[in-house]
């Protein structure tokens, strides 16, 4: 769908700084020509354009509502580095294309360049402030892939969906992220906000025992979700997305979260709250593959991903893969 733009679009964006100093996509994309990589295809496009391209990035570097320990906001610029060296090309779907980035919302930025790094933007006002620009994303043609940043973020990214039909959302995650508002939002309650804002159907892909309460899985289970652990997604993969799907049957539009922490201690230790016990890497972008060719599917994100947390980029490798597995499964599905 398309909606009206006005000259303010144009400033809703920004380079990041740390990916601004590394040269952008063409600097990290020199090479053998016939191994085409992420760099070489991803254009820098303003809002008005996107809508020429299968999907569009946008980076929100921002963590002041994690529970645990941060460094999510220095999320987008290492997971673009990791996706501008990582090769197009997949056996099945073959090479991805059609993907541009609109940088990072420059309230964002400037907040994360502020001389008072103490004086986070409240949770609160950074949702309310960045629902106007994800609207506007979603207004395009093309397929935002949002690259955080927290998972209170989450709540942003998939609210104005809301407005245009029924939205189910599949959250590959640890955690349910249905914690009571007490204080305000944080990285635990975007699906709570959501849930209450009329969310038509929600599964949890890969939850951990003993890594959330029981009031919390009762909270879901009262509302018709699905929970689907890290166990059962290792027993199946397949069944695993088909039981995710399910779960938002009724819904016109699906959205897709991976909350990087999804995966085993071993293969994300970048995150703020690593546990064993996790997906491996291979279950996840099988996954995403699978859910990425339901036509219905809205929006994607890859959250939580902190790089100073990080062992030697393992986490940031994660994330840009998933999200190459996620075009491929999504531009796979519509040819």
């Amino acid at each position: 769908m398309s909606g009206d733009r006005g000259p303010a679009d144009a400033a809703r964006f920004a380079t990041n700084p740390d990916w601004a100093s590394t040269g952008g996509w063409d600097a990290l994309a020199d090479g053998d020509p016939n191994d085409e990589l992420f760099g070489d295809i991803v254009d820098r496009v303003a809002l008005e354009d996107a809508g020429e391209y299968e999907a569009v990035l946008v980076g929100e570097p921002y963590d002041g509502a994690v529970l645990g320990r941060r460094g999510a906001r220095e999320g987008p610029p290492a997971i673009r580095r990791a996706l501008a060296r990582t090769k197009t090309h997949h056996f099945d779907g073959g090479p991805v294309a059609g993907v541009a980035d609109l940088g990072d919302v420059a309230g964002l930025v400037d907040a994360l360049e502020s001389e008072d790094a103490d004086a986070d933007p409240d949770p609160a006002a950074v949702q309310t402030e960045l629902r106007e620009t994800t609207r506007r994303v979603h207004e395009s043609d093309a397929l935002p892939i949002f690259v955080g940043g927290d998972n209170s973020l989450t709540y942003s990214n998939v609210a104005p969906l809301l407005a245009d039909g029924a939205v189910g959302a599949v959250n590959l995650d640890a955690h349910l992220d249905v914690r009571a508002l007490a204080d305000g939002p944080t990285s635990g309650t975007s699906y709570r906000q959501l849930l209450a804002d009329g969310l038509a159907g929600y599964a949890c892909v890969g939850a951990r025992h003993f890594e959330t309460s029981t009031a919390y899985h009762d909270y879901c289970r009262e509302r018709g979700a699905e929970v689907v652990t890290s166990e059962e997604v290792g027993d199946d993969v397949v069944e695993a997305a088909d039981r995710a799907l399910e779960a938002v049957a009724d819904a016109d539009a699906v959205y897709v979260s991976v909350d990087c922490d999804v995966l085993d201690a071993s293969a994300a230790p970048g995150v703020s709250a690593p546990t064993p016990g996790g997906l491996t890497t291979r279950e996840l972008f099988r996954l995403l593959r699978l859910l990425a060719s339901d036509d219905r599917v809205a929006g994607f994100e890859v959250v939580e991903c902190a790089p100073p947390l990080d062992r030697e980029g393992l986490t940031a490798d994660a994330a840009a893969r998933a999200i190459a597995h996620f075009l491929a499964g999504y531009t796979e599905g519509r040819r």
